[in-house]
């Protein structure tokens, strides 16, 4: 019998909220023995409009892109080392393009059965990029979604 959870994909942003939702996977994927996919995506698509609309010129455009690159990296390689010390293995992900689109079609590449994403913070403007692309994935993920808002992860993590 196929079991509800087998594969997880969590998308990373380096916001509090989605370290908070990947240490909510790892909770998960240790618990049903899922496996976790971490993806972290440079949002190419903003940086060309910020091009085209003369906000950013091209030298600016990609030296932010490298820095979000290596940003990202970092991101993902803590969510690793998260993982791996609670005996989960993390399989990271660095993309480029739209969030929305690229999250999802790597949730479809790796069959999976659930994305989680991080809460919206307070602190953040409601109507920003992050909230735009968390409505796309909910609007058009073919598997469930999660959003993850636990209050005590820190502690439920810290138990495993």
């Amino acid at each position: 019998m196929k079991t509800l959870m087998q594969n997880l994909v969590v998308a990373v942003s380096g916001s509090d909220a989605s370290i908070n939702a990947a240490k909510y996977a790892i909770v998960l994927a240790k618990q049903y023995g899922c496996t976790l996919t971490a993806v972290y995506v440079v949002d190419t698509a903003t940086l060309k409009q910020l091009v085209i609309t003369k906000i950013f010129v091209e030298e600016e455009s990609a030296d932010y892109e490298r820095s979000l690159e290596a940003n990202g990296m970092r991101y993902l390689n803590y969510i690793r080392d998260l993982g791996a010390q609670k005996g989960v293995t993390v399989e990271t992900v660095l993309k480029k393009g739209k969030i929305y689109s690229e999250i999802i079609q790597e949730a479809a590449a790796r069959q999976a059965n659930l994305i989680i994403l991080g809460g919206w913070e307070r602190e953040r403007k409601e109507r920003d990029i992050i909230s735009d692309s968390h409505r796309e994935i909910l609007l058009n993920a073919r598997c469930s979604v999660l959003v993850a808002k636990e209050q005590d992860i820190e502690k439920i993590y810290d138990r495993l």
